[in-house]
């Protein structure tokens, strides 16, 4: 079954959502945002998150023994690295992060045309999150993509699709593309916040 991150929770109330409706993933952002949070906060929000749910940092061009010292202070599960991060600087924090408990590397690709999908191929990681390309932003625009670029995709490893999807498209998504997880943020939200209903229907859906 296709998993399903509900990204970018920042109150309390998005937590009460997700020990609700029980996403596999949450992700708190740490990088410029309106979604950013601290990592003070994220931990305050965490102690209170189901235990059955997985928590992913998601982070751009941050600088590696910041990343670490997020990663070992939150007990992260996931890392979305969503920047310019080079396969070198993947591969110093794999190195770095050896004999500890397993902790998933996903990384980020803005998918702008078939470039972007073969760009892939320099990334030894657990994931891709492929999301729609925008002109000086880093995600987060809430914009679909081609999907047939996603399916080309799939060879370099699992999909974690992201970008515009929401309740009315993410059945469409999954039936096409049967990806290993769907990615959602702004999709999920009323006037820039969570919205309970929203998450019920989008987990419903992308799990029906």
């Amino acid at each position: 079954m296709t998993k399903v991150k509900i990204c970018g929770l920042k109150r309390k109330e998005d937590i009460e959502y997700v020990n609700k409706y029980l996403p596999d993933y949450i992700g708190f952002v740490f990088a410029e945002s309106k979604r950013r949070v601290s990592v003070e906060l994220a931990e305050s929000l965490k102690k209170n998150l189901s235990p059955e749910i997985k928590t992913v940092g998601v982070f751009v061009n941050e600088d590696l023994e910041s990343l670490l010292e997020t990663i070992k202070r939150l007990s992260l599960d996931c890392v979305q690295i969503h920047g310019d991060e080079s396969s070198m600087y993947i591969e110093a924090l794999k190195e770095k992060l050896k004999g500890e408990r397993k902790i998933e590397i996903w990384k980020a690709i803005r998918v702008k045309d078939g470039d972007s999908i073969e760009k892939m191929s320099e990334y030894n990681v657990d994931a891709f999150v492929l999301d729609a390309y925008i002109e000086g932003a880093y995600g987060g625009g809430g914009k679909t993509f081609d999907w047939e670029l996603a399916s080309k995709a799939k060879e370099y490893g699992k999909i974690i699709l992201a970008g515009g999807l929401n309740i009315e498209n993410v059945k469409e998504a999954i039936d096409k593309l049967a990806p290993f997880g769907v990615d959602v943020s702004s999709g999920v939200e009323t006037s820039g916040y969570k919205d309970g209903d929203k998450i019920r229907d989008f987990i419903y859906k992308a799990r029906s």
